[in-house]
């Protein structure tokens, strides 16, 4: 099976290296970006605006070598990949929400932005909590941790 995903948009950031990127967007609210729809893609933005939260879905096209088992950003043990938000992932899709500020034309404003600038975007779709939004999900192995400021390894 061949699958191929073109880029509808790209993701402007004030981050151009992976040392100064949020974790998190959650972790940095005043974080604000653009995402920059291509023109041919403008009319999918209708009533986008509607919404005060977006998934962003983009390719870390950035990042570095894919390994199956690493520590991660908020942990030394090391974790399986897909039980981490690690970007270093086979296929290199990452996703965000962040808060939709303003739409003008193709231009969306948005603040929690934690991609490096650049950044690909593949999709965006909106955040509706009364569907996800699930009460009582567990937060797997990062349940105990405490959220660290600067990460001892970043990839």
């Amino acid at each position: 099976m061949d699958i191929q995903i073109t880029p509808i948009g790209m993701i402007k950031t004030p981050f151009l290296h992976k040392e100064n990127c949020p974790i998190q967007g959650v972790y940095s609210p005043e974080s604000i970006g653009t995402v920059e729809l291509y023109k041919e893609h403008e009319e999918g933005l209708k009533d986008i605006e509607l919404f005060s939260h977006i998934y962003l879905i983009y390719y870390f096209d950035q990042a570095g070598e894919i390994k199956y088992v690493r520590s991660t950003f908020l942990d030394d043990e090391e974790h399986g990949i897909y039980a981490s938000r690690h970007p270093c992932r086979p296929n290199g899709i990452g996703l965000s929400i962040v808060k939709l500020l303003e739409r003008k034309e193709n231009i969306l404003t948005v603040s929690g932005i934690d991609t490096l600038d650049q950044t690909p975007l593949l999709d965006i779709k909106p955040y509706i909590p009364r569907h996800d939004y699930i009460d009582g999900a567990s937060e797997g192995w990062i349940t105990n941790l405490e959220f660290r400021e600067k990460p001892t390894a970043r990839e």
